[in-house]
Formats: structure tokens, C-alpha cells, sequence
């Protein structure tokens, strides 16, 4: 598919789309609510999976260094894998496309398609839950409400289509299995 023919799909794409992406917007009109994922999105900027990854080996001792390292090569391969795909697809961001889509906090770049913060919010869970959840299994209490809180986040915060957040969830998903294989 030409660019031409890839813009003039995402533009209908984005047109079938705007109702709910509307709906879910509308939520970052209640105060709470929106505090709460702005504290997420930014905490799912990076910080949390860093911090994830730090903690790992100082809970878990040497057992632990091989999944961290997997899911830092795996979090590396996914910036690359979603910068690239922002630049292939070039879908402006829901506020940018349509004005009445408020944008309820800084987006890191400038384009949608695929959401990073829920392909990395999904994939680091998926492979610390993976290895560490039979041991303590509260981590998957934390952190799979959490990584659903980021994802929601970047709906209603006006940031990312549905369809972003599924598509990062699916690379999420991908990038997961692939750690899960190294480690």
C-alpha cells in the first residue's frame, strides 16, 4: 500500500473511530479520574519499568538478572519497533485531528500509531508475572492494573485511538513472548 493509500485508510479509520474515542475523552473532564491517569501515563513514560527491572535482581537475587535483562532488551527493541512505526504510519494524535478531543496531558512525540506506553506497560508485566508470579503473586495484583491504567490513560487522556492502544498491546504482547523465549 502507497502512503497515499495508507493516510486515506487511517483517515477513515480515525473517522470510524472518533465516537468513541469522544466517549472515553470525556472522562478526563472528571478531575479525579484524570489525576489519577496523568500520575499513570507519566509514570508509564518509563520510570515504573526502570524502576521494575532495578527491582527484580535486588527482590530475587541472581535469578532474577536474565528475565531483567531480557525485558531491557525487549524494552530497547520496542522504543525501536514503535518510533519506527510512528514514522511509517504518521497518524495524528485524536486531539490533533479532531478539536473537540481534549488533550488532558504532554504527549512525548507527536504521532499516535501504536501506543508505546501500552506495548512497554504490557510486555514488561506480561514477562514479570511470567517469571515472578507463582513466587509472589501479588505482582500481578500491582502491576496488571496497573498496565491497564496506562493503556486507558492514553484514550481518555486524548492521547491515542483505541485502535493505538490495541496495536500496542499486540506488539506488547509479541515482544513479551519474544523476552519470555531469551530468558
Amino acid at each position: 500500500m502507497n502512503a497515499g493509500g495508507l493516510s486515506a485508510l487511517l483517515a477513515r479509520i480515525d473517522t470510524a473511530e472518533y465516537a468513541l474515542c469522544r466517549r472515553f475523552n470525556s472522562g478526563a473532564s472528571y478531575s479525579p479520574l484524570r489525576r489519577l491517569l496523568v500520575v499513570a501515563s507519566r509514570a508509564g513514560d518509563g520510570i515504573a519499568w526502570y524502576v521494575l527491572i532495578v527491582a527484580l535482581p535486588a527482590v530475587y537475587g541472581r535469578a532474577a538478572l536474565r528475565p531483567a535483562a531480557a525485558m531491557a532488551l525487549t524494552g530497547i527493541a520496542g522504543l525501536a519497533l514503535y518510533r519506527w512505526l510512528k514514522r511509517t504510519f504518521v497518524r495524528e494524535r485524536p486531539f490533533i485531528t479532531h478539536s473537540t478531543i481534549d488533550c488532558a496531558a504532554a504527549p512525548l512525540d507527536r504521532y499516535s500509531f501504536p501506543s508505546g506506553h501500552t506495548l512497554h506497560a504490557v510486555s514488561f508485566t506480561w514477562q514479570a508475572v511470567a517469571h515472578f508470579g507463582a513466587l509472589t503473586p501479588e505482582l500481578a495484583w500491582i502491576l496488571v492494573p496497573f498496565a491497564c491504567l496506562v493503556a486507558a490513560s492514553r484514550v481518555v487522556l486524548g492521547l491515542h485511538y483505541l485502535s493505538d492502544v490495541l496495536a500496542g498491546a499486540v506488539l506488547g504482547a509479541l515482544l513479551a513472548q519474544v523476552g519470555l523465549a531469551l530468558s
